[in-house]
Parts: structure tokens; C-alpha cells; sequence
């Protein structure tokens, strides 16, 4: 049996269509879970929508719908991003769903058991947009003396019954959580933020609402619904089949990794562990906060009018040029720009020109002087050598960049694209197209050692770019079950029959409303 590997992103708010942080998220958790995959590791990948909470429910007034039709609505868009951007989860997970409010109801009375909840008033600081309390002292002061959140949201005081977790007797195990397993939190600057948080002292958690409605019912207190948090982070556990603890939840729990964004690491790095130790339910591994994606430099905004469809960009420049840019251009863990400019430019480089342009080449002579089939690769010189050897290298470096821990997915691609660029050079050094008038066997060596490497290249691709890594593939007549990573050390076969060639990545072209936009 393959060892499981469980990895989640977030799970989305969907009050509005998907943007492209979410697109870059849902990507990123996908290639993860290819890598792993391609591994050969049992991998089980969750996503999902975050229906409840007081900004829904705004929302739907808003547009004149039921809460329901609109968390409908919504979560289909979501569901179409996933679909669209080549997205392999093994389960989209809606809250609204009875199965999770069973899920959700099971961990309140865990919690409740161990005496971590009790019924209080609430007064304090509420940032609809968030769905997040805070402390006076958190607030910032926004023009004409607003106040508002860390994160610039708007803040109202509220004031209601509520249902309080006793997170104030769990500073000192998170802080010991931290200390013992600083792998816990990656990168290590949110790692830093959250433990001052936490040393700074923590507040008891309003984890029920009154003032509407719309969420999961508190178990034997009528009109109490939980705080959307509560709900949203048991999603994970609901993935996996809980409250039933057997069958998928002993094989997958606790969680790899959740996938997340920067902005709400404190939510799954002090208040789910702290449920969870409550409920005495195992951790996850590992939170890792990804950085923000900016247009241009600056935050997506709505009011600013640079909020950008991600399926558009997809049906733009491709789905795997945009999975490829996001995450070979982006330093995984911080912030990161795009621009129509920047997509055109990388892709066009690294994909058109490197890998496109060298299989193009080689498999059209393939093709033209070996009868389209794979030519025999002679006695390798030192150059082949050198090849071959390097590529072993490069799969080795790849591999450790993607599986230690931080996840240096763009230190990986630039690995893979350094190599793709070292064949280019053996394949324009060793000139096939001169030595077929000299010698024509050496010239058959240089094609099947390049044809070799574009092979090998293609599968260690795989898990950013699979369609197109596929349809490279099938140019090379591989199997669809021989593109795994094991599968790197068995060289293509001599004789082999090969397609005619076709192009896979075509040169993107700039827009004239698109320069410098």
C-alpha cells in the first residue's frame, strides 16, 4: 500500500465568482497533489466552498436571492474553476451539505465534553467582510476616524448571547506546538507573526451567533448558529469522512497540508489546532500561508477595477501557460505580480521557444530522416554522458525543492528550465542536421538522446503543465502508464513508431490593449 498524503486548500467564501488568488491556490494544491501522485504516494486532494456566515447572508438581500440560491449559484462558478484550470480533486466539499453538519456537530459536542464552551455575552469589534473578531487594540484607524481591521476591513460593534470557547487555556500548548514542531507554520515569517500573536496573549472565541440564522445549529441551544469558522475549518475533517473516525479518516487524518492563503493563517494555525486539541482529534502536519497575487504590484481591488477573471486568463493564454507562469514566475510563500506582458514574456520564453521549439525541431527530423521512428542511440559520448547524467541531477534537486517542507515549487521549475535550456545547447552543439552528411549514426545518437531527454523532461512536467506534458508524450508514443516519476529510468525504446509532430506550445502574442495594461 502506497503511503496517503492529504492536502486541502481553503475553503472558499463565495459571496462573489472566483478570483485569481483562488485560481493560483487551486492551482498550486493541484500541482502538489500531481507531484505526489506522480510519486507514487496514495493522494487524496480536498477543496470546496465556505457557505455560511453573516456576509453571505448580506450578500443574497443584496441580490435579492435566498441564501441558499446564492451559496448555489456560487459554488457552481467554483466548481467551473476547478473543472476549467485541469483541478484533480477527489472531493469539492460545500458546508451547506447535511454530511458536514453532522461533521460540524461533532466536533461542538467533543469540544463541549472537554468543558471548552460556555454560554456568555458577546461585546466587541466584528468585521463582516472577514468574518473575524478583534481586540481594540488591533484595530486601525481609517479615514474620518473609521475603524477598521489588520486587514482594512471595516469593523461594527456587536453585542449578543453567545456560546465562548475557552481559547485563553490553550496559549501555553500552541506556543509548545510551535516550539516542538516549527514545521507547524510555513513560511517562516507567518510562522514568527503567529507566535507573537499567540505570546501576546489570547482572548476567549465568540463561537456562536444569534443575529441570524443561516449556519450550522448549535447542538441543544436553539436560535445559537456557529461561528462560520467552527464549521469552515471541520471541511478538512468532513473530506475525509468524519465524524466517522474509521475507514478514510484513519487513512488520510490528520491532514499533510492545508493550503492557504497569508491572510487567514491565524484561523488554522491558533484557533484549529486549539478545536482540535480540545476535541482530541490529531493535527495537521502543516499550514502553509501562501502570499498574495497583485495586478501589476497592486491588491486586486473591485473599487479600482483591476479584479481579474481567472478563466478568462485561462482562455486567454491556456490553462497550463497560466498554471506554468503562476508558479514558475511567484516565489511560492510570497507575493507575486502578474500582467498580460509578464504571461506572454515567461511562457513565450521558457515554453515556445526552450521546450516547444527544441521537441519541434528534433522530432520533425525524426521524423524526416528516420522514417518517424525512434532512431538507435549508438555508443554515448561524453556529452551523452553528461546528458544523462544531469537529468538524474536535475529529477533529484526537483524533487527535494517540491518534498522538503517549503514547497520551493518555483525553485523547482527554475531547476527543470535550466535543464530544457542545457539540451538546447547539446542538441545546437551536436548539429544532427551537419552530421547527417558526415556520419549519420552519430546524427541518429543526438536525435535519441534528445528525444530521451524531452521525455524525461515532459514527466517531470507532468504536475505543472499535464495536458500539455501529455500531448508531448503521445508525440513520443509513451504509454499513459509509463509517465510516472518511476518511470524516468526506463529510456524510450529504439524502433519505436512516433506520431507525425505537432506543435504544443504556440507563441503567445501581446494584445495592443493589453501592453502595459
Amino acid at each position: 500500500m502506497s503511503e496517503p498524503f492529504y492536502i486541502t486548500t481553503a475553503i472558499s467564501y463565495p459571496n462573489g465568482r472566483p478570483h485569481i488568488g483562488h485560481a493560483y491556490e487551486a492551482i498550486a494544491a493541484d500541482a502538489i497533489a500531481r507531484f505526489y501522485r506522480l510519486s507514487g504516494r496514495d493522494v487524496r486532494l480536498i477543496t470546496g466552498t465556505d457557505e455560511h456566515g453573516l456576509k453571505m447572508v448580506q450578500t443574497a438581500r443584496e441580490a435579492g436571492k435566498t441564501t441558499i440560491e446564492l451559496a448555489d449559484e456560487m459554488s457552481s462558478y467554483f466548481k467551473d474553476m476547478c473543472q476549467l484550470l485541469n483541478i484533480r480533486h477527489d472531493g469539492f466539499r460545500r458546508t451547506s451539505e447535511a454530511a458536514h453538519h453532522e461533521a460540524s456537530k461533532a466536533l461542538w459536542k467533543a469540544m463541549e465534553a472537554n468543558g471548552d464552551l460556555y454560554l456568555d455575552r458577546y461585546e466587541g469589534w466584528y468585521s463582516v467582510r472577514d468574518e473575524a473578531f478583534y481586540a481594540e487594540d488591533e484595530l486601525e484607524t481609517g479615514e474620518g476616524d473609521e475603524k477598521l481591521s489588520p486587514q482594512g476591513t471595516p469593523v461594527e460593534w456587536t453585542a449578543e448571547e453567545t456560546w465562548f470557547f475557552k481559547l485563553s487555556e490553550y496559549q501555553d500548548k500552541l506556543l509548545k506546538l510551535y516550539e516542538d514542531h516549527p514545521e507547524f507554520i510555513e513560511p517562516e515569517s507567518r510562522r514568527n507573526e503567529v507566535m507573537r500573536f499567540v505570546e501576546g496573549g489570547l482572548r476567549d472565541l465568540s463561537v456562536s451567533r444569534t443575529s441570524f440564522d443561516w449556519g450550522v445549529p448549535v447542538p441543544g441551544s436553539p436560535g445559537h448558529v456557529m461561528y462560520v469558522w467552527v464549521d469552515a475549518l471541520t471541511t478538512y475533517m468532513t473530506g475525509v469522512g468524519y465524524p466517522d473516525t474509521q475507514g478514510m479518516f484513519a487513512k488520510y487524518w490528520p491532514a499533510d497540508l492545508h493550503l492557504i492563503g497569508k491572510d487567514i493563517v491565524r484561523f488554522h494555525a491558533v484557533y484549529w489546532p486549539a478545536f482540535l486539541m480540545s476535541a482530541g482529534l490529531p493535527l495537521p502536519k502543516q499550514v502553509f500561508g501562501h502570499g498574495f497575487l497583485l495586478n501589476r504590484g497592486e491588491k486586486m481591488s473591485k473599487s479600482v477595477g483591476n479584479v481579474v477573471d481567472p478563466m478568462a486568463l485561462a482562455e486567454r493564454f491556456g490553462v497550463d501557460q497560466l498554471r506554468y507562469f503562476l508558479l514558475a514566475d511567484v516565489v511560492f510563500g510570497k507575493d507575486g505580480t502578474y500582467s498580460a506582458d509578464a504571461i506572454v514574456t515567461k511562457t513565450n520564453a521558457d515554453l515556445a521557444n526552450n521546450f516547444g521549439n527544441l521537441a519541434q525541431r528534433s522530432l520533425s527530423m525524426i521524423a524526416k530522416n528516420c522514417e518517424g521512428k525512434v532512431p538507435p542511440p549508438g555508443e554515448p559520448t561524453e556529452a551523452e554522458k553528461q546528458l544523462l547524467s544531469q537529468l538524474d541531477t536535475c529529477f533529484s534537486d526537483v524533487k527535494a525543492a517540491v518534498t522538503g517542507g517549503l514547497f520551493k515549487i518555483d525553485q523547482a521549475l527554475d531547476i527543470i528550465r535550466e535543464r530544457l535550456s542545457a539540451t538546447n545547447t547539446y542538441f545546437a552543439d551536436q548539429a544532427p542536421w551537419a552530421l547527417r552528411k558526415t556520419d549519420p549514426a552519430r546524427a541518429d545518437s543526438v536525435l535519441y538522446h534528445t528525444a530521451e531527454a524531452i521525455r524525461q523532461l515532459a514527466i517531470m512536467l507532468r504536475w505543472v503543465m499535464p495536458e500539455s506534458c501529455d500531448r508531448m508524450l503521445d508525440l513520443l508514443a509513451q504509454s499513459p502508464d509509463a509517465r510516472d516519476f518511476e518511470h524516468l529510468v526506463t529510456p524510450i525504446e529504439a524502433g519505436l513508431e512516433l506520431p507525425a509532430p505537432i506543435g504544443i506550445f504556440p507563441r503567445l502574442e501581446l494584445l495592443t490593449e493589453e501592453a502595459g495594461s
